[in-house]
């Protein structure tokens, strides 16, 4: 399995993942390769899986960080209900981004190993709106999560937001795959992080710097641990 440079940890290249046009996404090769093998299997079950999003370079997340901290998008709370921007203080809004956001150069979609799928069945036009009310047992996409919550680890595929650990909000449509993100996250330092801040045009910097420690054990580390199985699946994506 590949070991991602600084630069390719935090999104500021994309030398190590190619483009899939036929399934929608960008992801590294033996992430794309098990994907695919996923995808295949799900079909033969009736279930349509399909990527709303992939890998994501560092200067989109920045633009959809500055978009939110600035009043541009929406904030919501942990249930998806939209906050009154003006009566929050900063270090507010910088936290309730990171319920759903990550901070530039600290999103797992940065390295390649991250998907968010849907299931083209129940949704066949647009894309979803990504909220765990979808993933429910009466929601959109229930038929997809069972069908996750059976089969992904076999595929090296777990989901790092599996509950609420106080940092991310549950994301129950976001993959990652098991074999080469735990590197990655090991990798992704706080050193690493602030390298890739410095210079950057963010919002609300001086408060995210005072904050880097706390934003990195709450919404960095603070993630389910893969499974032996979804690990040891590495042999699917050769």
């Amino acid at each position: 399995m590949p070991t991602l440079s600084s630069e390719q940890l935090t999104g500021k290249t994309r030398t190590h993942v190619l483009e899939l046009q036929e399934a929608g996404c960008t992801l590294q090769a033996d992430a794309a390769r098990a994907y695919r093998v996923l995808q295949a299997a799900a079909a033969r079950d009736g279930v349509a899986v399909a990527a709303a999003s992939s890998f994501r370079p560092f200067e989109h997340q920045l633009a959809i960080w500055n978009d939110k901290f600035l009043g541009r998008r929406a904030l919501l709370d942990r249930d998806g209900r939209v906050l009154d921007r003006a009566r929050m203080p900063e270090a507010q809004i910088v936290h309730a981004i990171l319920q759903w956001s990550a901070l530039p150069g600290a999103s797992r979609h940065h390295w390649g190993t991250e998907i968010d799928v849907f299931d083209r069945n129940t949704l066949p036009t647009g894309k979803p709106q990504l909220l765990p009310a979808e993933f429910a047992p009466s929601g959109l996409f229930s038929a997809l999560n069972q069908w996750l919550e059976q089969h992904a680890e076999h595929f090296g595929f777990f989901r790092p937001y599996d509950r609420d650990r106080g940092g991310v909000a549950p994301e129950p449509w976001h993959l990652s795959f098991a074999p080469i993100s735990g590197q990655a996250l090991q990798a992704l330092t706080p050193e690493v992080l602030a390298g890739a801040l410095s210079g950057a045009d963010l919002a609300g910097d001086a408060i995210v710097r005072s904050q880097l420690a706390d934003i990195y054990q709450r919404y960095v580390l603070a993630v389910a641990a893969p499974s032996p199985r979804a690990l040891a699946a590495r042999a699917l994506s050769q």
